[in-house]
């Protein structure tokens, strides 16, 4: 990094306070960006925080609404997973503005740009986001090691507290083993996939026709809360936090070309990372429109029920190991990156200074102990109901963040040079409003019955 080049962000006048802290601090800029050599040593410094992103968007609460849409209603939802992961984009990439334009996660940049009363209430909803995404990731990982390894959900939810140290450790040695870990956890979910959609055979048409829209998902009260159970599970509140700081892990120059540049890579990385995410997503609902859909089995929906029904339908004893190795995989990462998620609203809206050790007990804590108290409250049943409902909270949630980001990105006096263009303010205007609409709509029908 350049001393002498000055850093933009800090002639921002658009902000209430001025900048103070960096982001997740033990790992600000560490990872280091070539000066020198063309665009693909350059991009691979940048591939990383989108894969960690892109794990919130196939956690355990995404395979619950999946499960669920595709066993009720076959492939029709394919449309909603498409949409919601054009949304998730748009968004991402509006984070990763937000953090190199300004220097400021989404969580500081709230702190920074609005008075406490309005700050306050948006670190609460932040908090609430990250209890119902640990209360999937939590419930997931658990029926994870129940199904592979025969251990009690109460004991796997404590076990699933044990990341915090994995976390550590790999932050000692460095942010990208973190990132490594994530990504080959994420090959290993692909495989998985790919080999039981084989065994599923799916009808390709239908899945085609799946990605079509249909007004049928707005008119059915019971497929539009779906439908949002998959929007909420997708574009997830914490993800917006999360992106908006690690891609400050990266050491880019402080020069406006630089930034520039950073943005340009940054974006790629998420885009990809995301596709990728698409690909589970879908892969789960069209496994369980294959599997237990077109077989007269449209109310499955918990987990372990899923698990033990794959062997005898898709005629293969492996099909529910590799299930089960999938969503043990996918716990893992998603408590992995819900407790960096944690970690950055906590630190981002509060200014605490705590050792890295002790700032991650405590993030991890707060979520994870309400989550930890459903889980063994309900234990085995009723499972599928609390992740489907969390990811729907999520979904409630969700405004209190992307419209805040939203307001950031499309100011000038906060982004400078790095302003988001007209067009693309615009797109996520209508995004923020087609989610504000669909949860107006769904408190609507809740209320009325």
């Amino acid at each position: 990094m350049d001393a002498r080049a000055p850093d933009l962000a800090e002639d921002l006048t658009g902000w209430r306070q001025p900048r103070r802290d960096a982001p997740l601090s033990e790992v600000y800029r560490t990872v280091a960006v070539p000066r020198i050599g063309g665009n693909l040593r350059k991009l691979a410094a940048f591939v990383g925080p989108g894969y960690l992103v892109s794990v919130g968007y196939m956690d355990p609460g995404n395979w619950a609404t999946s499960i669920a849409g595709g066993s009720k209603f076959g492939y029709t939802l394919l449309v909603v997973a498409l949409v919601s992961n054009i949304m998730a984009i748009v968004l991402q990439s509006l984070c990763a503005r937000l953090g190199i334009a300004s220097g400021r996660d989404l969580a500081q940049a709230c702190r920074d740009a609005f008075p406490k009363a309005v700050s306050v209430p948006l670190w609460l909803l932040a908090e609430l986001a990250i209890v119902a995404t640990d209360l999937a990731e939590v419930i997931g990982t658990a029926i994870g090691l129940n199904l592979l390894f025969g251990i009690p959900l109460e004991i796997g939810v404590v076990i699933t507290a044990l990341d915090v140290f994995l976390i550590l450790y790999l932050q000692r040695l460095g942010f990208r083993y973190l990132e490594a870990f994530v990504i080959a956890l994420l090959g290993v979910i692909a495989v998985c996939f790919g080999v039981q959609i084989a065994l599923a055979d799916p009808d390709w048409g239908g899945v085609i026709r799946g990605f079509a829209p249909t007004t049928q998902i707005l008119t059915n009260p019971e497929m539009l809360y779906l439908a949002l159970g998959i929007l909420g599970a997708t574009v997830m509140p914490h993800n917006l936090y999360l992106h908006s700081a690690i891609v400050q892990t990266r050491s880019y120059g402080r020069s406006l070309p630089e930034k520039r540049e950073a943005l340009k890579f940054a974006t790629i990385d998420s885009t990809v990372a995301l596709m990728f995410a698409l690909f589970i997503n879908a892969s789960i609902l069209i496994l369980a429109a294959a599997a237990f859909h077109t077989t007269g089995r449209p109310e499955v929906a918990e987990l372990g029920e899923a698990h033990s029904l794959l062997s005898p339908l898709l005629g293969a004893a492996i099909a529910p190991t590799l299930f089960g190795i999938a969503l043990l995989c996918c716990g893992l990462n998603s408590t992995v990156t819900a407790t960096l998620a944690g970690q950055a609203v906590m630190e981002g809206f509060l200014n605490i200074r705590l050792p890295a050790w002790l700032r991650r007990l405590v993030t991890r804590l707060v979520a994870i102990v309400p989550a930890a108290i459903v889980t063994v409250w309900y234990g085995e049943s009723g499972t599928a109901q609390l992740l489907i409902l969390s990811q729907v909270i999520l979904s409630l949630q969700l405004s209190f963040a992307v419209i805040p980001l939203i307001m950031f990105t499309s100011s000038k006096a906060k982004m400078g040079a790095l302003v988001a263009p007209a067009w693309l303010v615009g797109f996520a205007g209508i995004i923020a409003a087609v989610i504000v609409t669909l949860n107006v709509k769904l408190l609507v029908d809740f209320v009325i019955g």
